[in-house]
């Protein structure tokens, strides 16, 4: 999960698998797997970060680095 701000100032928790998309338009908008569009203060830069360190936390980053490298040596 990852908290992100609305342009409200406030504050939510999001589970970042259900991200399918993220745009800057300026404002950086993310597009959910549900196609529900959110609008955040967060560049697209900062959700990057958020998003790669909530995949590290589930391991998923790993598993993901192990499938790439598996293909590269095909």
């Amino acid at each position: 999960m990852i908290i992100l701000t609305k342009l409200n100032d406030q504050s939510f928790t999001l589970n970042a698998l259900y991200i399918e998309q993220v745009q800057a338009f300026p404002d950086t908008t993310v597009t959910l797997t549900n196609g529900k569009k959110i609008v955040v203060k967060e560049t697209e830069q900062e959700l990057y970060q958020k998003i790669t360190e909530f995949y590290k936390q589930i391991g998923l980053t790993s598993l993901v680095s192990k499938h790439y490298d598996s293909n590269e040596e095909v």
